[in-house]
């Protein structure tokens, strides 16, 4: 009974019926698609906010560099990261430095406010993306929620490559906002990947490469005839507003409902298109 009474409040809250006018299409050039022996993982990249940092990603993915790289890193509660392999057939060139792409600016940007106080920042979503922003310095930025995708690096601002990426599969680290470049989410796939063995080295890190996970291939949509289709709900719809509204305050099982919600607890709604 305890089963059937969460499923239906869970049920509540998933918008099925919300009509075609309140999707998105996912841009093929923006999906990428990473394949393991677990399966497939489905990012959509955001251009709009890190366009250096997806220009570099985008032609490691061209050059085969991913495929044959690993999971090299599981930490529990935090992020999987996976690192591209060296090529072996070429000169080994230092990385070229990507700019600190932390934030943006707002302007032209018509964010969908949350409705609730956010810790960080004022808080909402745009295009399907939930952002923060700050109007004294008139900048939006992409927060780190579960399933976001971010590009690793060294302490200095400027030496991320794209070469070594992660995804959250924990409660979202938001103090990472504006501290490491997030390039997109994941929309399809990632729970074979949260449940990973966790690493037991340094933050995660796996201790051998017999521990590692090998990436098969990974490839961009449009480069495929027989790629998945995706659609995000449209965070201006009145169909989203309606979700926002039953986050905040859920009926039925729940006896207390909360009357707000966090920016990381409303999962932007995806599906397959038909």
């Amino acid at each position: 009974m305890i089963l059937i009474a969460l499923l239906a409040a869970a049920a509540a809250l998933t918008p099925v019926s919300a009509p075609p006018t309140n999707w998105r299409p996912v841009a093929p050039e923006n999906l990428l698609l990473l394949e393991t022996a677990r399966g497939t993982m489905a990012i959509e990249l955001a251009p709009d906010f890190a366009p250096a940092h997806i220009a570099a990603i985008k032609a490691l993915v061209a050059a085969g560099q991913f495929d044959g790289g690993n999971i090299t890193r599981v930490q529990d509660n935090y992020v999987v990261q996976w690192a591209a392999r060296q090529m072996t057939d070429k000169p080994a060139k230092p990385p070229k430095p990507l700019p600190a792409e932390y934030e943006r600016p707002s302007k032209g940007l018509a964010i969908t406010p949350l409705g609730s106080v956010d810790t960080y920042a004022p808080s909402g979503f745009w295009n399907g993306w939930p952002v923060a922003q700050d109007a004294k310095t008139g900048t939006a930025w992409l927060a780190h929620c579960y399933g976001s995708v971010g590009v690793g690096r060294e302490n200095p601002p400027d030496t991320g490559d794209g070469s070594e990426l992660y995804a959250v599969i924990g409660h979202g680290p938001r103090q990472l906002d504006r501290n490491i470049a997030l390039v997109g989410r994941v929309i399809e796939g990632i729970g074979q990947y949260s449940s990973l063995p966790r690493g037991t080295g340094d933050i995660g890190f796996y201790k051998t490469p017999a521990e590692y996970t090998p990436i098969t291939r990974v490839r961009l949509a449009s480069n495929m005839a027989d790629a998945p289709r995706f659609e995000v709900m449209d965070t201006a719809s009145p169909g989203f507003a309606a979700y926002v509204q039953a986050r905040a305050n859920r009926t039925g099982f729940y006896v207390r409902p909360a009357g707000a919600t966090d920016l990381c607890n409303v999962q932007v709604p995806v599906r397959r298109a038909k």
